[in-house]
This record gives C-alpha cells, sequence and structure tokens, in this order.
C-alpha cells in the first residue's frame, strides 16, 4: 500500500528492503490466517488466505499486490514479528478500524482548527483584575 507522504519520515530508510524480506519470508503469499475478519472462505485448507503476489485474487479476479502490514499499526516497529505479507484486501480489512480512528481524529482536528476563528475572543483577565461578584 503506498506510503502517504506525511508518513514517509515514520519509516525506516531501508524499508523496501525490510519489506521485501517479509515478502520473501511469506513465500510471496498472504501471511493472514483470519485475523483480518474477513470470512473464512478467503482462506485455504492450511488455514492460510488463498492470495497470492500477481495472481488473480479469491472472489474479486483482481491481480494481487503483496503488501506488508505494521501488526500494531505502528510504522516506526519494523521488527519481523510484528509485520506480515497481506493482500490488499485483507491489510485493509485488518486495518479498518485503526483507519476510522485515525479519520475521526482528523476530522476532530479540523473541525476545532475551523472552529477556532468563530470564536476570536480577547484573552481573559487575570483572576485579581476579574470583577467580583455579589457576595452572600
Amino acid at each position: 500500500m503506498p506510503i502517504r507522504p506525511e508518513n514517509q519520515d515514520r519509516y525506516p530508510a531501508d524499508w523496501a528492503a525490510v519489506s521485501l524480506a517479509i515478502k520473501q519470508r511469506a513465500g510471496w503469499r498472504c501471511e493472514c490466517r483470519g485475523e483480518c475478519g474477513r470470512p473464512p472462505s478467503h482462506l485455504d485448507l492450511d488455514q492460510r488466505c488463498r492470495n497470492h503476489h500477481h495472481r488473480p485474487a479469491y472472489g474479486t479476479g483482481s491481480r494481487v499486490v503483496l503488501t506488508t502490514a505494521h501488526l500494531d499499526h505502528v510504522p516506526e516497529h519494523c521488527d519481523p514479528d510484528n509485520l506480515a505479507a497481506m493482500c490488499q484486501g485483507c491489510h485493509l480489512n485488518y486495518d479498518a478500524e485503526h483507519h476510522a480512528q485515525t479519520r475521526q481524529h482528523t476530522r476532530a482536528v479540523a473541525l476545532a482548527a475551523s472552529m477556532y476563528p468563530l470564536f476570536d475572543l480577547p484573552d481573559a483577565r487575570p483572576a485579581s483584575t476579574a470583577p467580583e461578584g455579589p457576595t452572600s
């Protein structure tokens, strides 16, 4: 999957080599064993995803491109135990909840930024200069 420009600096300089090693370890076949949440029908008899790099995808027939997924969604964490070769379908399904959370955060930040000019209030006065209210 393409790396977004704003995340490029989160990946190691040798990411292409790291990713290649993971795909070779997988024998150029998706390593997903159902953790992506797709229906079990995408798994082969060995309980591993049927999809192989550059072959027709199970179910759709589109050409499979094998990707490298960070199982903890942290691009800086590139230990082989945290990486898995996944077809696009499994990778997108595996990351779906994480993408939804990121989208929600991004929208909240954008909304807050767009609202700020609407409420351009003068700086609050220090408590010592604030007028006193009625005493009881």
